[in-house]
Formats: structure tokens, sequence, C-alpha cells
């Protein structure tokens, strides 16, 4: 019974992700990209902040913790939100989701390249064909073959988002998933502070005068954000990592959808083509040895 209410949870992580993209798209007509990631950032700690006031279990890092906080917070949140939200103004809520999408690929190389983990063929094929999928959303640029600015700056967030996973992957050794999302996520917002200002300095600065605008920023900043990561954790934990990752495949087709529905974003072709590589090669990069035991799967 437990499981099967978690698998409807993580379905829902799922949806609300995909949806995020729509919203964060919507938003940054009424706000200005770095100002908007700020706010969003502030209202999430301050959710992440109640949780940990009521229930007082919040573990004290190390001073090696906390440089890898640090680190954590640069990357997965600081540069992250940056250019996920400088990108999303120039591209589409649903190439967005592709983009991110090539993120666990991203973080298994970065992995094998700064951390020494091992690296199996099925993994470096599937990284392959995923990055000939992101290849293909980014030069086809949405009306015409180039490269996209918008999409390059996705790409830089995803990268960032990845690296960031790295610190996490240490962190995570001897504290909560739960710990270091608040911890990094505070660290994060704290690093905006400057860039927003910096924002507000060149006369780029604007603000939403919608109540209706400010109150989906909220929401999706303490449902589709904080909430929905806790049910993530919680999946992990009850189905594991393998089941729970299946789910990271819904929320690019639900933004490409919504985005079309919405936002009136067109559908290329090379979305639907590179987004179908980029779950092939996650797909793939995912797959135990113990299902292709007739395959050279050393190693490498």
């Amino acid at each position: 019974m437990q499981e099967r209410s978690v698998l409807l949870k993580l379905f829902g992580v799922s949806l609300l992700w995909g949806f995020n993209y729509v919203a964060s798209a919507y938003m940054l007509r009424d706000f200005s990209p770095i100002f908007l990631s700020f706010v969003r950032l502030v209202v999430m700690s301050l959710f992440l902040l109640s949780v940990a006031a009521v229930h007082r279990n919040l573990k004290r890092p190390t001073k090696r913790e906390w440089m890898l906080l640090l680190y954590a917070g640069v990357f997965g949140t600081l540069f992250n939100q940056f250019f996920y939200f400088t990108g999303l103004q120039y591209s589409t809520a649903g190439n967005a989701a592709l983009i991110i999408a090539l993120s666990p690929i991203a973080t298994t190389l970065l992995s094998r390249l700064f951390l020494k983990e091992a690296l199996t063929w099925m993994r470096v094929a599937g990284a392959l064909v995923a990055f000939f999928g992101v290849g293909g959303i980014v030069l086809y640029g949405g009306a015409a073959f180039g490269i996209s600015k918008g999409d390059v700056y996705l790409f830089l967030s995803m990268l960032g988002m990845s690296i960031g996973l790295l610190f996490v992957r240490k962190l995570t050794v001897a504290m909560s998933s739960y710990e270091v999302t608040i911890y990094s996520t505070l660290i994060g917002t704290m690093l905006m502070m400057p860039t927003a200002a910096w924002e507000a300095s060149r006369g780029q600065f604007h603000a939403s005068h919608h109540a209706l605008t400010w109150l989906l920023l909220i929401t999706v900043a303490v449902i589709g954000q904080g909430l929905a990561g806790f049910w993530w954790n919680q999946g992990i934990a009850v189905v594991g990592p393998s089941t729970s990752s299946m789910f990271m495949n819904i929320p690019p087709f639900i933004a490409v959808l919504v985005g079309f529905l919405v936002l009136g974003d067109p559908i290329h072709l090379a979305q639907i083509a590179g987004g179908f590589l980029i779950l092939i090669g996650v797909a793939v990069s995912n797959m135990k040895r113990s299902n292709f035991r007739g395959i050279n799967n050393q190693s490498i």
C-alpha cells in the first residue's frame, strides 16, 4: 500500500516538474530573470526553514561539509538557476525540459572524470545517443537551423546542476538529502543576492504587478519545488533510484505539450526527435548489466 502511494506521489512530482517549466516561462513575461530566480529561492528557503523548525533535526555540518555545501550551492543553485532563467527567456519551456533531462548522463560522465567512478560501455553509448538529441535541439534553434543563445544557457544550467550533484553525492555519505537540500538552497539563495543587486543596478529589474502571478510564483516554489522535492526523496527511499528515475521521462513531454497549449510555443520535429534520443540515451545508460549478459558491458 505504501509503495502504491509513493508511486502516485512520484507521478505527481513528474507532472509538477513538467508544469514548472511552463510556469517559469509564463512568469518571465512579468519578471526579470534574476529577480524571479532570487524570489523563488527566497520563498523555497523560507518553506524549508519552516520544515526544519518543526522537525528540529538538522545536523550541524563539519568544516569539510560546509565547503562541499558551498560548492553545491554555487553550482547546483546559483549557476543552475541563473542560466536556467536567463536561457528560458530566449528559449521555450519544452526545450528547457528536454535539455535538463540530459542531467543524469552528464552527472555520470562528470563522475567518471572527477570521482573516477566506473563507466560501462552501455553508459557511453547512452551518453552519445543523448548528446546527439541535445545537439539537434540546440542547433535547430526554433525557427531555423542555428545555435540558440537560450538553449546554450540552458545547457550551462544543466551542467551546473550536474556538477552540483557531484558534491551532493559526497555530502549524502554522512548527511541526509533533506539536510543537504536545505543547506545548499540557503547558501545558493544568499549567493544570488549580489547577482540580483547587479541586475537592478543595470536597470534591468522588473517585477509583476499582478497578485495572481505572485501567487503562482509562491505555489511553484512551495509545492512544485519544496514539497515535490520531499516526495521525490521519499520515492527514492521506498522504491529505489532506478524506479524513481523512470518518472523523469515524463516532465519533458508535459512541458512540450502544456507549453503548446498554454503559451502557444510551437512543437518542432527537432524537439520530438531530440527528446526521444535523450530519453533513449538515459534509458540505455540506466540499464543494468544483468539485462545484457550477452553484451560486453565491462567498465572502462
